[in-house]
């Protein structure tokens, strides 16, 4: 414990996070050691946790990912701003996909290491996406594109794609100013402009069909 020297009150520091210190732990090993030869006890040891403080936190390793997730989530949530509330939605995905991409940035080494393990497994990738999803209902909430209409869940699920491609780049891009990794994100952002398009045009023309449905 310290003191401020302008204050007769005790400084004290904020007490660590649990979550956070399993997650990195994780991302540590996994940046050095294989997937598959990481322990639930090398995870607790790494992290300074007893198992069962561990296991009161995350059921498993793949719940540890989803915790990062929730990192990310947290840290582009806090970032919010409205600066980028009128520009188009084009804009505002590119933004938020190159913030969830710096938040990432420390975890890169790891995720660099996992990325090829998960996909080769579809268990896997489905509980992931169910993350990714209920993630980026909140990311596109944060920029002001709708969510909860009709087209929500395609706009969603069709986020969730366009992270995954764009982040496959970028495990790759080492330079600096990411240039890959934009040009990717610039090509999937006008495919995604151009399939949105559609569906909505569809959508629309299908509305009195919906609407005969209903009654």
């Amino acid at each position: 414990m310290a003191s401020d020297p302008l204050s007769s009150e005790p400084v004290t520091a904020a007490p660590a996070d649990p979550r956070r210190q399993a997650v990195d732990a994780l991302m540590r090993l996994a940046a050095i050691r294989p997937w598959d030869e990481i322990e639930l006890g090398d995870v607790a040891a790494e992290a300074r946790l007893t198992l069962a403080k561990l296991r009161g936190l995350f059921p498993s390793k793949l719940a540890m990912l989803g915790g990062l997730t929730r990192i990310v989530d947290d840290a582009v949530l806090a970032d919010v701003s409205d600066e980028l509330a009128g520009e188009p939605v084009r804009e505002r995905l590119f933004d938020l996909v190159m913030r969830r991409l710096d938040a990432l940035a420390p975890y890169k080494a790891g995720l660099r290491r996992i990325a090829p393990i998960i996909r080769r497994d579809p268990l896997t990738m489905a509980a992931l996406n169910r993350g990714a999803v209920n993630s980026w209902r909140y990311m596109l909430a944060s920029a002001g594109i709708p969510t909860e209409d009709g087209l929500g869940p395609v706009r969603v699920q069709g986020a969730v794609l366009l992270m995954a491609r764009v982040t496959e780049v970028w495990l790759d891009d080492d330079e600096p100013e990411l240039s890959r990794t934009m040009a990717r994100l610039d090509r999937e952002l006008k495919t995604a402009g151009r399939i949105m398009a559609r569906v909505e045009d569809v959508h629309r023309l299908t509305a009195p069909l919906r609407g005969l449905a209903r009654a």
